[in-house]
């Protein structure tokens, strides 16, 4: 699903990739860890758009993402990509439903749709009874699945998160992994996971190891 050849990416002078090449298959699940400063943050951003690279090649099914224009961009990343952050990024003064519909609206624009996909999502993530609930209203797993059901409701086939467990304790940290896993097997999509949790990381299916903006 995705090929990077020979990425570089710096900022003000500063390299924070260098020379990266990997390749993550399609339905995979990936865990990409480091320390802080490694450049995982700033290697997920360029996988879906929200950085330029300074040079190297990003295919996604074999397509040179780094060469779309700006629609181009902002149609592959509302289309193709669903991100789940670690501190949600839910828009307060929207309940869970409207959260969730958001994306879809900005794509289709067809409210009756979207709230029929975003019913179906909730129903699979057991939050349905949170659909008029505001993000301040919520437990932080909550959260969390309202952003993964708003993350999803396009049908990505990839989803890019980071640190999606941060705020979770160790308990609803495993549950969400499974419901990644039953994500991935139902819907087909890949993860790519930027984790410090080494017991999650080591659930993937695979991890690849960066430091000091090089693959190790």
């Amino acid at each position: 699903m995705i090929k990077i050849n020979n990425l570089y990416k710096s900022f003000q002078d500063n390299p924070v990739l260098i020379d990266v090449s990997l390749e993550i298959m399609k339905n995979e699940i990936v865990a990409l860890q480091g320390p802080s400063g490694a450049g995982k943050t700033t290697l997920l951003k360029s996988i879906g758009l929200l950085d330029s690279i300074d040079k190297g090649i990003i295919l996604f099914e074999n397509q040179k993402i780094q060469l779309y224009n700006e629609t181009q961009k902002s149609k592959f990343r509302n289309q193709k990509i669903g991100f789940v952050f670690q501190f949600h990024n839910l828009l307060p003064e929207f309940s869970s439903l409207e959260n969730i519909c958001m994306p879809y609206l900005i794509y289709n624009k067809n409210y009756q749709e979207a709230e029929q996909k975003a019913f179906q999502l909730m129903k699979a993530l057991n939050i349905l009874d949170k659909k008029d609930s505001k993000p301040n209203e919520l437990s932080g797993g909550e959260q969390q699945r309202v952003a993964i059901a708003r993350a999803l409701i396009n049908s990505p086939k990839l989803i890019l998160a980071d640190e999606p467990t941060g705020n979770l304790d160790s308990t609803q940290s495993k549950e969400m992994f499974n419901l990644f896993k039953e994500i991935s097997e139902k819907f087909c999509t890949t993860f790519l996971i930027i984790t410090h949790n080494n017991k999650l990381a080591k659930m993937c299916d695979r991890i690849i190891n960066i430091k000091d903006g090089q693959i190790v």
